[in-house]
């Protein structure tokens, strides 16, 4: 169901960064004031299941159309039948069963596909949890959390599923304790594990096109399911060829079974 929450005051920008208006650098500062702003996130949330709301309605829109069309065929079919009164009774009857029979499977056939093609809720994101392999996280033993007690509390309540406590503890560090690139990189896997997407991709964009950072390749995987999991096709499947063409990806295998198996649907 559509939101109640008022679009008005973010039509424009909503309209413009969804049909890609925007430059790179416009569309990196509108994602980190979605990061900044509850309300222009709720807004752009609000903005897409509207529009998602809007292709339904367009879809059922045409199966009416085209019952009402089987219906007026009906009614002219059955108008010719009724003048043809000099045929024998027997063979009146078979033409009438023929095109009922015809008719019937017109509407059957029309509703199937209608079945298909709606947008379907339940089934997308059960098929994108099937597929996604989420980042582990850094194990006890690894050197470069020994002497980073916050790194290491932020990696036990993520791998214990708290992850907003996980966040806030990560918030907690600074770039020159962890790295940069670390500290971005966790950022987006910790958000895109609470199932907030879009806040997730500014930070593992950034990190992907780092390529003297270790974690560009994982980052650029993460990235690809962030695409998925926004439904933007085209743009995952770019990414994850990427990495499925990169040998030295550690989610190479897993990019490489997306890809195979034919998931990404437009």
């Amino acid at each position: 169901m559509t939101s109640s929450f008022d679009l008005r005051p973010y039509l424009e920008d909503m309209e413009r960064f969804a049909d890609g208006q925007l430059s790179a650098a416009e569309q990196e500062a509108f994602e980190e004031r979605m990061l900044e702003d509850p309300e222009l996130l709720k807004a752009h949330q609000a903005y897409e299941q509207l529009t998602a709301d809007l292709r339904w309605a367009a879809g059922h829109e045409i199966l009416q159309e085209q019952l009402q069309a089987l219906d007026q065929s009906l009614d002219q079919r059955q108008q010719a039948l009724t003048r043809v009164q000099r045929s024998p009774a027997n063979t009146r009857r078979r033409t009438r069963r023929r095109w009922l029979l015809a008719i019937m499977g017109i509407i059957l056939v029309s509703i199937g596909a209608w079945l298909m093609l709606r947008p379907s809720e339940d089934d997308a994101p059960a098929a994108w949890s099937r597929y996604y392999q989420p980042d582990l996280g850094l194990s006890e033993d690894d050197p470069s959390i020994s002497r980073r007690p916050l790194l290491a509390e932020a990696m036990h309540q993520y791998q214990a599923g708290r992850y907003p406590d996980a966040l806030r503890i990560l918030q907690r560090l600074s770039p020159d304790q962890v790295g940069q690139d670390t500290l971005l990189y966790y950022n987006g896997i910790f958000l895109l594990q609470q199932d907030r997407p879009t806040a997730a991709r500014s930070y593992l964009r950034r990190v992907s096109q780092q390529s003297s950072s270790p974690l560009a390749g994982k980052a650029l995987y993460h990235l690809g399911m962030v695409h998925w999991h926004s439904r933007h096709p085209v743009e995952a499947r770019a990414i994850l060829r990427q990495v499925a063409d990169d040998p030295k990806n550690p989610y190479r295998e897993d990019a490489q079974l997306v890809l195979h198996d034919n998931v990404l649907q437009d």
